[in-house]
């Protein structure tokens, strides 16, 4: 409970800072907040950086300027504006709640599409070359090898049947003079055809797929950041405009509201009845709420099935490899015992130079995952907390809307409590009424 109320006292002087209009607080305050402008600056203007120099591959100076201008104007625009700094910081809260997720998400299942399932596409691709390979090697055997069987079955008839032409008066000479001859013209213009066919889609996909590829990676973390912006400026105007809008927290300027009417000697709400607590949230509070449980139960089941997803395809992935190197590996030229005349032939299904070479990227995939899936999870845990921050901060902003939103949610207290007062007393003179008829 102590560290509770350290951490909230240093959140609160923070807040206060923050919250603070540049021109009415000291110069120690002063400096504070022009060091925090900068740093939030300096951190956006990095990462700017990074995508310019790896993603959008600009030059040094081009990228080194860009970021620079960048870090000035947003800094100058954090230290002297106040909805600024409201816009930032709730940006910053915005990375870490539902947005946020939906963008993780959304990032994890473009890496398992572009590494894993198209590591799969590969593999079949490479198992398909292979085939026409192997029909292309064995197209001379697969023609001429019956035919050479069957001239030699013929032989040996003919030399059987030659023991059974000395009739001892006379011998019947004969000769057997057998020719085999195959055309396999029509099998190589349709493996010739089929090796074209599957170039020709192969080419297509890749095509495709590489498009996808190069087009996320440039536009998804500028789209990522425009999307997490929007999502800031629609709860701000549902904050401003709707008076319904999240209104289910008692915060210190409902206290505070909720004291002041009992000075004037109106009807306060606090405290609420244990059907009210459950209902209305009562912020700062240190510990796990069920409500709160409950939100987070909510927030991770959109990450636990798309992680079902993530793991299926990356399971497609690993047994096409399995069924590629199980071709490979079994492979073996095994020496068959020469039987006499036998005609039986055989023909392997691969040959050495045509066996496929499957390809598994699984720690390409899995690592990148893994950090996702653990930023996923912590996101989860705060994700209740993080809602109340963002509460507090639009309170301490846009006080005129916390204090409208404050009368609402405490009109609306009392009229449930009044109407609920109507209906028990209702009850109770139905009650009453009932008993005198039955006495009478």
């Amino acid at each position: 409970v102590r560290s509770w109320i350290l951490h909230r006292s240093f959140i609160l002087s923070l807040e206060h800072e923050i919250c603070s209009s540049s021109s009415s607080v000291r110069w120690k305050d002063f400096l504070f907040l022009l060091i925090i402008c900068l740093t939030f600056s300096l951190i956006l203007s990095s990462f700017l950086l990074l995508y310019l120099l790896y993603v959008l591959q600009y030059g040094l100076m081009v990228a080194a300027g860009i970021a620079g201008s960048c870090w000035v104007a947003v800094g100058a625009s954090l230290f002297l504006s106040k909805r600024v700094r409201c816009f930032g910081v709730l940006f910053v809260l915005s990375c870490g709640m539902r947005q946020g997720r939906n963008v993780l998400i959304t990032a994890g299942t473009s890496l398992v599409v572009l590494k894993n399932v198209q590591n799969t596409l590969e593999n079949i691709t490479g198992l398909s070359r292979s085939m026409v390979c192997n029909l292309q090697a064995k197209r001379v055997s697969i023609d001429t090898t019956p035919l050479c069987n069957y001239v030699r079955m013929l032989r040996w008839v003919g030399d059987v049947l030659r023991a059974f032409t000395d009739f001892g008066v006379a011998e019947l000479v004969s000769d057997l003079e057998v020719t085999s001859r195959g055309d396999s013209e029509k099998l190589r213009e349709r493996l010739v055809e089929a090796e074209r066919t599957l170039n020709g889609t192969a080419k297509s996909v890749w095509a495709a797929v590489d498009t996808l590829s190069s087009v996320s990676q440039r536009l998804f973390p500028a789209f990522s950041f425009l999307l997490l912006m929007g999502f800031t400026v629609l709860h701000l105007r549902r904050y401003c405009h709707d008076k319904k809008y999240e209104n289910v927290y008692i915060t210190r300027t409902f206290i505070h509201f909720d004291e002041k009417q009992k000075a004037e000697g109106r009807p306060p709400v606090l405290p609420l009845t244990p059907k009210e607590a459950r209902r209305y949230i009562t912020i700062p509070y240190p510990r796990l709420r069920a409500t709160e449980g409950k939100a987070i139960l909510k927030f991770s089941f959109p990450v636990f099935i798309h992680c079902l997803a993530w793991v299926l395809f990356i399971g497609v992935d690993v047994l096409m490899f399995w069924f590629v190197e199980v071709i490979r590996t079994i492979y073996v030229n095994k020496a068959h015992n020469k039987i006499l005349r036998d005609f039986s032939y055989q023909v392997s299904i691969f040959e050495k130079s045509c066996l496929p070479k499957p390809r598994l990227v699984l720690y390409d995939s899995i690592l990148p995952l893994v950090v996702l899936l653990a930023a996923l999870l912590s996101m989860s845990l705060m994700s209740a907390k993080l809602t109340q921050i963002r509460l507090v901060v639009c309170e301490q902003f846009f006080s005129t809307n916390a204090e409208e939103r404050v009368e609402f949610l405490h009109a609306k207290i009392l009229k449930k409590r009044s109407r609920k007062k109507g209906n028990r007393k209702a009850e109770e003179s139905s009650l009453r009424s009932l008993i005198k008829k039955q006495a009478s």
